[in-house]
Formats: structure tokens, sequence, C-alpha cells
């Protein structure tokens, strides 16, 4: 067996950080005179394109209910692919706790993931798409950076800086059919994140005692036995905390 139960939501809430930084775009409609007549917030959902789109395609103007409101965005994963160059050696640990608890939170070094997005911009003329791309592509250059927590659990959170880049930009114009039919301008905008995968959070206690036997390797014959004791928060403040040298040498090398 790997492990005990453990679930940090990683992808989770990296795909809700991802929405939200989507989810205020607004697209106005003004007169011929300039004046605005509306404004209308861009809807936000997870989901596929082509299910919205076929919605699109069953609107019948004898049922309203069927057809779907546009404009409107839809973002989905796309790809999750290991990121081999931002690996760092697997054994590194992170530890937080405090010192005087006699124990600590452990947690092994993260495991790199990129994350494939593709955000779709769906609407029923160019101008309502153009808006809503035009809010959108000065903040990439070519990426934006937002802060997750990893592991919340972990002694009161773990922070993360997470870059978003913005690798294309696709555009097509799903319109062919009568009068009746509805037209779709679809803009699909590709980002890639990286995510980091954690372990088990562990529970392990602090050393307060360690002993290093001292040979001599000519001989081969013992030397001394140095131990620290009570290596502890006292140990670390003051200086003068005695250490615990045993005196059982055969060559004194001591100070």
């Amino acid at each position: 067996m790997l492990s005990d139960h453990f679930y940090h939501a990683s992808i989770r809430r990296t795909i809700a950080a991802f929405g939200t930084i989507f989810n205020d775009i607004k697209v106005l409609r003004t007169d011929s005179q300039g004046e605005v007549k509306n404004i209308t917030r861009v809807p936000l959902a997870y989901g596929p394109k082509q299910k919205f789109l076929a919605r699109v395609e069953a609107w019948n103007p004898d049922d309203a209910q069927i057809g779907i409101k546009l404009p409107r965005m839809a973002f989905e994963i796309t790809s999750l692919t290991y990121d081999a160059a931002a690996q760092i050696n697997r054994m590194n640990q992170i530890v937080k706790g405090n010192i005087t608890d006699g124990t600590r939170q452990v947690v092994y070094t993260q495991t790199p993931y990129r994350i494939g997005i593709d955000l779709s911009v769906l609407a029923k003329n160019q101008d309502d798409a153009l808006q809503v791309v035009e809010q959108i592509l000065p903040y990439f250059q070519p990426e934006y950076t937002i802060t997750i927590k990893d592991v919340p659990d972990f002694n009161g959170g773990l922070k993360t800086d997470i870059p978003i880049v913005l690798s294309g930009v696709n555009f097509q114009d799903d319109y062919e059919g009568d009068f009746l039919t509805r037209r779709a301008v679809v803009y699909t905008l590709s980002f890639e994140l990286r995510v980091r995968f954690y372990g088990p959070i562990q529970e392990k206690s602090v050393i307060y005692q360690s002993s290093v036997d001292i040979n001599n390797l000519e001989t081969f014959g013992f030397m001394e036995e140095i131990s620290a004791d009570g290596v502890g928060e006292q140990a670390i403040t003051d200086p003068g905390v005695e250490t615990g040298v045993d005196d059982t040498d055969d060559n004194v090398i001591t100070p």
C-alpha cells in the first residue's frame, strides 16, 4: 500500500483560482450616439465549449427556453503532464512547527505537473467577443501570477506562486445555414499552469539528543564519544548549555 488516505484538492484549488480571474468580465452595449444602453456580466462555467455550442444550435424560435444566452465563457482541462524540468530532490522535506511542542509537521517535496486549460469565449457577434478578449490579453505578457495555498492543513497553509502562461489564441466563426440559424463566434485561449502535488502530512518528534563516535582510521581505535543532550530551544538560544562530552578518550582531541 502507498499510504493512508490523504487529499489536498490541489487540482480543484488551482482550477477554482483560475476561474476566479475571469469571473467579473463585462460587455457594454451602446446606441448610435455612443451612450451606454446596458452592461452585461459575462457568465463563466466549467465545461467543454461543445456542450454550449450544442445548446446554441438547438435553439428554436418557438421555444426560447432551449436556447442559451450569449456571450458567455467556458473553460476545461485539456492536458496534465509531468514537469521534469521543475523536479528537485524527492527526499527533501518541508518542516514546520514549534520546537517546544515536541513534534513537527513534515511533508516531502512536491511533485510538479503542468496543466493545460482552454478558455472559450462564445458570442453572437464579433464586438461582444472582442470586448471580452481585449479585457484578458493585456494582463498576460505572456504570464500572470497568482498565489494559492497548496496544503492548507500544513501548519496554517503552504503558499505557492503559480504562473499562468497564455500560449495561444484561436478563432472560429460557426455561421452556416439560413437566417434562422444562430451565429456563434468562438475565441479559444490556451493556458498552461503549474501545479504541485504533495504527499501526506506526517507528525515527527523533535530530536533532542544525538551521539557521535569518533574513531582513529589508522588504528581503528575508539577515540571518544560526543553526545549533545537537550539540544532544544534552550541550547539554540544559550551557547552555555552543557553539550555532554564523554571523557573516555584514547587520544585526547577535545579542546
